[in-house]
C-alpha cells in the first residue's frame, strides 16, 4: 500500500516569518495538494529563551493571507496532536529513555564553563567519540554517582552517541544521494534538564515519525543535520518509515550568487519587505514592513515565491495557486540558490492588478482615497471603478492609484513647470477661452462625440494639435500625463471640465508672468 503524503511546516515562534520560510511552507503545500495529502503546521517552541509573544499568531495569519491552507495544527486540531512541541514533553522524555536504555545516548554534566575551557585548550574541539571519554558524563561515571547528581538537581543534558567512521547516505529528492562520514558529526544534545525540553534534533525526529510525515521539505541550511537525523531514525528502529528528505535551494541576496543568504538588512537597504505581514517587535518597538501592507496581492506573492528556485518546465510565469499545484514538481527545483529579484516581485503584482476585476480593485482603492482626504462616499462605485480601469496599467501597487488618478477627484492647484514652458504659448489663453465655447456647444459629452467635435475644431482653425491638446490636458490634469483626454472629461463632466480650464487660464497666467 502506497504511503499517504503528509508534510509539515514547522516554524519557531521566535519572531516574524521570513519570506524564505514562507516559500518553504508554499512548496510543502503545493506538494501536499498535488498528491492529495495533508499539510501540518507544527509549532517548534522548545527553545523557551527565544519565544516572542505574538509570533505564533503572526505565522497563522500570514499563511491564511497567502492562501496556504492547513489541515492539521494547533488551531485546526487533528489526530496526531498536540501540535505544539512544548505540549509534548512526556512524549520526548519517553523517547530519551528509549535511547538511554539502548546505549544510543548518554547523560553529560559538563558545565558551560567546563566546555568553554575545553574549547580553549583544544582548537576545533568537538564533543565526539575522540573526546567524550575525557568529559563528565555517564560513560565515565559510576551509575550511582549519575543517579545521585540527578537526584540533587544537577543540571545535565542527554547527548546522542555518534559512532565514528561510518558513511551515512542521505537520499534527497533534489540533490540525489549525499554521503557524509559520521566522524565529522559531534554528539548532539538531544535533551536539556534545565527546561525539561528536547532540542530540535530529537523533537523533529520523534514528531515526524509519530505524525507519520512522509516528506520533510525544508531549507538548504538544514542539510548538514540530515545525517544525524538518519542515525536517529536508525537508533529508534524507524528506518522503514523514515520520510523522504527534500532540501530546497537558499534564497540569495538580490545581488545574486556568491553574495550570501537574503536578510532583513537587504530589504531595509533596497526598500522591499522580507516578511509577509508588517511586524511590530514587542521588545524593541521596531516596525518591519510586510508584503500585505506594502500593497502586494497575496496571489502575486505566491506566484513570485513559487518561481524562486522552481520553474514550470514550460516557461509559464503567471500561474494561479491551482495551476501551481498542478504543475509543481521537485524535478524542476534548482540545486543552486535563487537570487531574490524583488523587482520581479513588483512586476508580478502589476500583472495581477491588471488581471483583477475593476470593481474589486476599486474597493481596494477606497481606503487610499480616504487616506488622501477624499470621501469615497462622495463618488459612485461606477465612477471609482472607471477611474481605476483607466489608470491601472500604469501602477504596480494599489497605493500608486492615487498619484495616477487623483485629478479625477481633485482639481489641480498647481501646474507642471516643464509642461508650461513647453506647451503654454502666448496665444494659448485665448485658444483655451475659445475651447470653452466649443465644449459648451457639445450636446453629447461622451468621449467619442466630444473628441470628434474638439479635434474637428482644432483642424478647422489650423491650430497646432499637440500644443492645444496638451494645454487642454495641463488645465484639467495639472500636467501632461494621464489616460485618453476625452475619457477624463466624460468622467468629470462638462461643468467641471470648463471650470478647470478657466482656473488654468487664470493660474497659469500668473505662473508665467
Amino acid at each position: 500500500m502506497e504511503r499517504r503524503v503528509r508534510v509539515r511546516f514547522a516554524p519557531s515562534p521566535t519572531g516574524p516569518l521570513h519570506i524564505g520560510g514562507v516559500r518553504t511552507a508554499l512548496y510543502n503545500y503545493l506538494f501536499a495538494r498535488q498528491n492529495g495529502g495533508d499539510m501540518i503546521l507544527r509549532i517548534e517552541d522548545t527553545d523557551s529563551t527565544r519565544f516572542v509573544p505574538g509570533a505564533e499568531d503572526y505565522i497563522n495569519e500570514a499563511l491564511a493571507w497567502l492562501g496556504i491552507g492547513i489541515d492539521e495544527g494547533v488551531r485546526e486540531g487533528g489526530n496526531y496532536g498536540p501540535y505544539k512541541q512544548s505540549e509534548r514533553r512526556d512524549i520526548y522524555r519517553e523517547h530519551v529513555d528509549i535511547l538511554l536504555k539502548a546505549d544510543k545516548a548518554y547523560i553529560a554534566f559538563d558545565t558551560p564553563e567546563e566546555l568553554e575551557a575545553k574549547r580553549a585548550e583544544m582548537p576545533n574541539f568537538q564533543y565526539d567519540a575522540s573526546t567524550r571519554l575525557s568529559m563528565r558524563n555517564s560513560l565515565m561515571m559510576p551509575a550511582d554517582e549519575v543517579k545521585a547528581l540527578i537526584a540533587d538537581g544537577t543540571k545535565y543534558v542527554v547527548r546522542f552517541k555518534v559512532e565514528p567512521n561510518r558513511n551515512i547516505e542521505v537520499n534527497d529528492l533534489i540533490r540525489g544521494k549525499v554521503t557524509i562520514n559520521s566522524s565529522i558529526l559531534d554528539d548532539k544534545v538531544l535533551y536539556k534538564s534545565a527546561d525539561d525540553l528536547p532540542t530540535y534534533h530529537l523533537a523533529n525526529i520523534v514528531d515526524d515519525h509519530l505524525m507519520e510525515v512522509s516528506h520533510v521539505i525544508r531549507g538548504e541550511e538544514w542539510l548538514p543535520s540530515a545525517p544525524l537525523h538518519v542515525l536517529l531514525y536508525e537508533a529508534f528502529g524507524w528506518l522503514d518509515t523514515m520520510p523522504q528528505f527534500v532540501h530546497l535551494p537558499l534564497l540569495l541576496k538580490p545581488e545574486g550568487a556568491g553574495k550570501g543568504k537574503l536578510s532583513k538588512r537587504d530589504g531595509d537597504k533596497l526598500g522591499f519587505p522580507v516578511f509577509p505581514l508588517e511586524w511590530h517587535d514587542p521588545k524593541s518597538g521596531e516596525i518591519s514592513s510586510g508584503y500585505r501592507e506594502k500593497g502586494y496581492l497575496p496571489e502575486a506573492v505566491v506566484n513570485f515565491l513559487a518561481l524562486l528556485g522552481w520553474n514550470s518546465g514550460d516557461d509559464t510565469e503567471i500561474m494561479s495557486m491551482d495551476e501551481l499545484i498542478a504543475k509543481f514538481s521537485f524535478e524542476h527545483c534548482s540545486k543552486s540558490g535563487a537570487k531574490f529579484d524583488y523587482k520581479k516581485g513588483a512586476w508580478f503584482n502589476h500583472e495581477y492588478l491588471l488581471r483583477k476585476d475593476d470593481a474589486s480593485l476599486a474597493e481596494l482603492f477606497k481606503p487610499v482615497l480616504a487616506a488622501n482626504g477624499v470621501n469615497p462616499a462622495d463618488f459612485s462605485d461606477a465612477f471609482i471603478t472607471r477611474t481605476v480601469e483607466l489608470v491601472k496599467s500604469r501602477i504596480s501597487f494599489v497605493s500608486e492609484l492615487w498619484e495616477q488618478a487623483k485629478f479625477f477627484y481633485v482639481a489641480p492647484d498647481s501646474y507642471a513647470e516643464k509642461d508650461i514652458k513647453k506647451r503654454w504659448k502666448e496665444d494659448t489663453p485665448a485658444i483655451m477661452e475659445e475651447l470653452i465655447g466649443v465644449i459648451e456647444s457639445i450636446s453629447d459629452f461622451a468621449s467619442k462625440p466630444s473628441e470628434d467635435v474638439v479635434l474637428g475644431w482644432i483642424t478647422e482653425k489650423g491650430y497646432h494639435m499637440g500644443n492645444v491638446m496638451n494645454a487642454f490636458r495641463l488645465t484639467v490634469v495639472g500636467e501632461c500625463k494621464g489616460p485618453h483626454m476625452f475619457d477624463i472629461t466624460e468622467l468629470i463632466g462638462k461643468e467641471e471640465t470648463i471650470a478647470r480650464i478657466r482656473k488654468g487660464i487664470e493660474q497659469i497666467k500668473l505662473a508665467d508672468a
